[in-house]
């Protein structure tokens, strides 16, 4: 089973990166629409392939948990164009980053399952704290506005300007060159260093929330991945549209809310699999539907600062000017 699994990600990564993006070229809205349709399609394949092998109730938990990681995916989705902006990516190496962080994203969420699975199955008590932990998010997530993200104030991005030597421009789309004997990292894997930092914090909220569904260990990681390896298509779709779903947060914060309930009373109520399906789609169906109906106030955006690599000028408007 982890073999086929692992088999039809190595290939579309394959085919993704070596066929269909081997240069780097402005991702339109067709092209990712495409690519959007490809990787659900898979997924929605696969569901129905764990369904008929594991049985339906483990179809309806890996539905759940696509469907929970896709929506926890909007606020990466905001992250990227924040973080594309402050550093002016050009449009055209955008997906090069999403791809290689997107890449780095599946090894780290994989080791964030393991540890969290083997600490479950040790620890059964556990995910009664899970259940608290996932509730107080959903109060957090209600209580805190909408912060503003500074990439400047990455401390992992601090600390990499620090120890790694930089380029003061983009060298097209290339992470590292090689100058006067020795390397240098770019602006572009500054990028990529965020977001694989980015990734991190997010998946501290979205595998607990996962695990709040179901404790398989296979079920948690592929639907995970799945919804991971279609973010990158889902950004060129909908970036223009994530500052429209403002309600969305709320929903999320809402399922997270039923999630963490749904673990504290286990013991005594079972909640089935479709009543939890069906409470989960709902509320992002409503919440996506009242976010167009009821559109928040935007104020006009302000240009995003860029901070010089360390050591160098900041990147020439010829070089990294971006959407």
């Amino acid at each position: 089973m982890w073999g086929l699994f692992g088999s039809v990600v190595l290939v579309m990564l394959a085919l993704d990166l070596g066929v269909f993006h081997r240069t780097a070229h402005r991702v339109r809205m067709r092209e990712a629409a495409i690519w959007v349709a490809v990787w659900v399609s898979l997924a929605m394949a696969f569901n129905v392939f764990v369904s008929q092998r594991f049985g339906t109730a483990r179809g309806l938990e890996f539905l759940q948990a696509y469907l929970l990681e896709q929506a926890l995916s909007v606020d990466n989705v905001f992250v990227f164009i924040v973080v594309f902006k402050y550093f002016r990516v050009p449009e055209s190496y955008q997906h090069r980053v999403l791809f290689w962080g997107i890449l780095g994203a599946v090894l780290t969420r994989g080791a964030f399952v393991l540890a969290g699975a083997a600490l479950i199955s040790r620890f059964h008590w556990l995910m009664y704290g899970l259940g608290v932990f996932l509730i107080a998010t959903s109060v957090k997530m209600f209580t805190q506005g909408d912060d503003e993200v500074d990439p400047s104030k990455n401390k992992i991005l601090r600390l990499f300007r620090r120890l790694v030597p930089m380029t003061a421009a983009y060298e097209e789309a290339r992470f590292v060159v090689r100058r006067e004997g020795r390397w240098l990292a770019t602006p572009l894997m500054a990028v990529l260093v965020v977001v694989e930092a980015t990734d991190v914090m997010f998946a501290v909220d979205s595998i607990p929330a996962v695990f709040g569904v179901t404790t398989d260990v296979f079920i948690v990681y592929t639907s995970n991945i799945f919804a991971i390896l279609g973010l990158r298509s889902l950004f060129f779709l909908v970036a223009g549209l994530v500052s429209k779903l403002h309600l969305l947060k709320h929903g999320v914060a809402l399922i997270l809310a039923f999630i963490g309930f749904k673990i504290l009373v286990e013991s005594f109520v079972h909640i089935s699999e479709v009543i939890s399906l069906l409470v989960l789609a709902s509320i992002l169906l409503i919440s996506t539907v009242l976010s167009f109906a009821f559109p928040a106030r935007q104020d006009p955006p302000d240009e995003p600062p860029v901070e010089p690599a360390e050591g160098g000028e900041a990147p020439p408007a010829s070089a990294s000017a971006g959407p």
